[in-house]
This record gives C-alpha cells, structure tokens and sequence, in this order.
C-alpha cells in the first residue's frame, strides 16, 4: 500500500524536543499549508496540519527550526484513536515525518544561523592524496 505525504508550509510555533519514556526524541508541531485555490471571501484557505517527528529528526527541527520557518516535509498519513475527557471516541490524523527541509532563501532567514552556515573545524573532514594518476581524464 501506498501512503505518502509531501507538504510545505511554515511553522506555527517552534518545535518543543521532549522523550518518551524509552528516551526516544519526539517533537510535535503545525504546518500551516495555504490551498493553491481562493475561498469566496478572496483569501487563500490555510490548512494547519499536525506533526510529529521522532528520533534524529525530531532533534533536528527542535535545534533549526522556528516558529515561521518554511519547511518542506515528507512523511505519511497516520491517524490515532482516543477518548476525550467525556468518554467520547475521537480520531486524530497527523503526519509522521519522515525527513524535513529548509524552503526559506537566505533572505528570509538572515540572522540564523543554519547547518550548512555553521563554520566546519579542519579535523571534521579527511586529507585527499595529491595522486592524480588513477584519474582518467
């Protein structure tokens, strides 16, 4: 069965970190989507879809992201069943994330700093020979 999901949207509010009993990194948050049709009143309808995100990629958008960051995301359709306080049976659909990405330009996001921003110490990356003569142009 296919169930793939790919949304870009920005973000409601920043993405709070917390762990699940196992210690396992979980964030939740809200990706308001704008629908590509207007509505009668002339706006453009915002869809406001919840999120969750586990391990590595949970720490990711806790540390990166912010609260109208544009983000892209791929994941798939999940939903969960629950009783609310009044013992009524409820359903709740969100998106498991599966990988998350930047959309903002440089522009957009000026005084943050990103991944691909932060300065690399020289040990972080492996000398290369100066042998050319397996190269074969």
């Amino acid at each position: 069965m296919l169930n793939s999901i790919d949304l870009q949207g920005r973000m409601k509010a920043r993405p709070e970190l917390r762990y699940t009993a196992s210690n396992t990194p979980v964030t939740s948050f809200t990706l308001a989507v704008q629908r590509s049709r207007k509505g009668q009143d002339g706006e453009y309808p915002v869809d406001w879809i919840d999120c969750v995100a586990w391990g590595k990629t949970a720490e990711h958008a806790a540390q990166w992201f912010t609260k109208g960051d544009m983000a892209i995301i791929r994941g798939r359709l999940e939903s969960r069943d629950w009783e609310d306080k009044h013992g009524n049976k409820r359903r709740s659909w969100e998106v498991q994330v599966e990988s998350l990405f930047f959309c903002d330009g440089k522009k957009e996001s000026a005084g943050r700093a990103r991944p691909e921003d932060i300065p690399r110490e020289p040990g972080d990356f492996a000398e290369l020979a100066d042998d050319d003569s397996d190269v074969p142009f």
